[in-house]
């Protein structure tokens, strides 16, 4: 089976999940710095989630590059991932409209990430198994100590969100931090491969 048009599929989603976003934002309401003090928690939250999404694309397009073909489970392992993608507007606007002080908002924004994070894990469990053991995605993953870092600190962020919301925030901002730089491995292996040749 073709993988075109599943990264064709998930480029287009994840374009209109960037584009509901920045709908969110509002311009402040006079021409004035004072007006943007109002807004700065929704342009905050704009910033990390669109850094967030701008990850995942980042990363599922490095991963489907060394990719060879997919299957169906793959196609259900990638919505599954989309799906919680297209939940990111929703708790960044929700998150953003209410003051970080507030534990609901910061809390599911933390699960939705959570939520991402294990949908990611299970698409490349689907793929690996997929290509196989003695694939090229295999070679380059290897273990995944950032993917297990990352679950833990979204847990960990979560339960902070009933005792301090900050706490919570810069966990998010250090999962975004870990994850920043695409994942080097995979065009690690792809030079070695077109070295070797």
């Amino acid at each position: 089976m073709s993988k075109g048009r599943l990264e064709a599929f998930s480029d287009g989603v994840i374009a209109i999940i960037i584009t509901i976003m920045v709908l969110e934002l509002k311009t402040p309401e006079k021409p004035d710095l004072e007006s943007l003090h109002h807004v700065w928690p929704v342009l905050l939250n704009y910033i990390i989630s669109f850094i967030y999404v701008g990850i995942y694309w980042n990363n599922h397009h490095h991963m489907f590059h060394i990719v060879k073909s997919i299957n169906g489970a793959v196609l259900w392992a990638n919505l599954h991932l989309l799906f919680w993608l297209s939940m990111v507007p929703f708790v960044s606007a929700w998150l953003g409209e209410n003051p970080f002080t507030l534990l609901w908002p910061m809390a599911m924004y933390g699960i939705v990430l959570l939520m991402n994070a294990i949908a990611y894990a299970i698409l490349v469990i689907v793929l690996l198994k997929h290509e196989g053991p003695n694939s090229a995605l295999a070679a380059a993953l290897g273990t995944d100590r950032k993917g297990r870092i990352s679950i833990v600190f979204y847990v960990v962020a979560i339960g902070f969100a009933w005792i301090n919301t900050y706490v919570s925030l810069a966990l998010y901002v250090a999962v975004a931090c870990i994850w920043f730089i695409p994942d080097t491995r995979i065009e690690k292996k792809l030079a070695d491969d077109q070295h070797t040749k």
